[in-house]
């Protein structure tokens, strides 16, 4: 592949006093992963970056201030916000300075992507509660993404070995998840992600399980009514639109059914219900994904993982999964 012709992914060092600097750093220290793309890290310059990860940079980068670059990338870069301060940013634990610089990342990274600068966006893990410190109001990137996109509708899906799975909902508790449920919503949630695995995946009829919502999927109205009422009438609107879809499934089955090879993806109605079994398989290479964007978005699934932060142990497979992936979707999309 000639070199002007691979992706051009942007990279958010996630939170500076978590694993995010370290396992961006080992992740791109990977001569396969290096070849994939070419890379803007949105964070520090190369000293304090090997500081954070607490290992040298294996590989040459050149830094650029934000308001000195000019989007020209051929390997890797390193972009420096203004404003950011690693001296004030105290290690291993959340503070305001570590969540001002998290999101400080994540936008010039959205802008990035605004200039025509990059085709994707790959962050790091960052801490609602740095974020909130700093007086920010999102629970999580995919919040900050959809607003700051201006996306109507995003959806957060996970890949993780052989499950795929796509959340109805995503950041509230269980008791307001349940009550968000709405044929809408999840028929929503369906079109996204039958779309996403066409475009991205390359799957001509993806099979969509679409998980019930309690015991048994209600067992015919006896364990509730929101599987018949809501998400069995979701399924039969999607079938009639021409999406391959199966459900409401007994949740407890449904991701076993999916590892067998009978679904492409599970549509899970809340949070835990489909990150615990993804979690599970391939707790080290899941990669979160937003769809709905007008650009490419993946993320490890993990953590900032304050309590190792620095000292060398942080995995970084689930970020080199994210990278990976990204590549791939930026690919495909070119060639929908």
């Amino acid at each position: 592949m000639a070199r002007d012709r691979l992706p051009r992914l942007g990279i958010t060092l996630g939170d500076p006093a978590g694993i995010g600097p370290e396992v961006v750093l080992k992740a791109l220290a990977d001569d396969e992963v290096r070849s994939l793309a070419d890379f803007a890290v949105f964070g520090f310059s190369p000293e304090q970056w090997a500081d954070l990860a607490g290992a040298p940079v294996p590989f040459p980068c050149e830094a650029r201030s934000t308001d000195d670059w000019d989007g020209r990338l051929d390997g890797v870069r390193l972009i420096v916000p203004s404003g950011v301060d690693v001296q004030s940013i105290p290690r291993g634990e959340p503070s305001a300075a570590g969540g001002e610089a998290s999101i400080r990342f994540v936008l010039a990274a959205i802008e990035a992507v605004h200039r025509g600068w990059t085709d994707g966006i790959v962050t790091g893990p960052i801490s609602k509660e740095a974020v909130h410190l700093a007086g920010y109001p999102w629970p999580g990137h995919t919040e900050l993404l959809a607003e700051k996109f201006g996306a109507g509708e995003v959806a957060m899906m996970f890949a993780g070995g052989p499950i795929r799975a796509v959340l109805v909902t995503i950041h509230v508790s269980l008791s307001e998840a349940i009550h968000a449920l709405t044929v809408e919503r999840i028929l929503a949630k369906m079109r996204m992600a039958n779309d996403a695995l066409k475009r991205y995946f390359g799957i001509g009829v993806p099979r969509l399980g679409v998980c019930g919502l309690n015991p048994h999927a209600g067992e015919a109205g006896a364990f509730g009514h929101e599987d018949r009422e809501i998400i069995g009438p979701a399924v039969e609107e999607a079938k009639a639109a021409g999406i391959c879809a199966f459900g409401p499934l007994p949740p407890d089955t449904a991701f076993h059914q999916a590892m067998q090879g009978k679904f492409d993806l599970i549509v899970a109605m809340y949070h835990d219900q489909g990150l615990i079994p993804v979690k599970t398989v391939a707790f080290e290479d899941s990669v979160n994904i937003t769809l709905g964007l007008p650009t490419v978005r993946t993320s490890p699934d993990h953590g900032t993982a304050y309590d190792i932060a620095g000292r060398g142990q942080a995995n970084p497979r689930s970020m080199k999964q994210a990278l990976r992936l990204a590549a791939q979707m930026v690919e495909r999309s070119r060639e929908a």
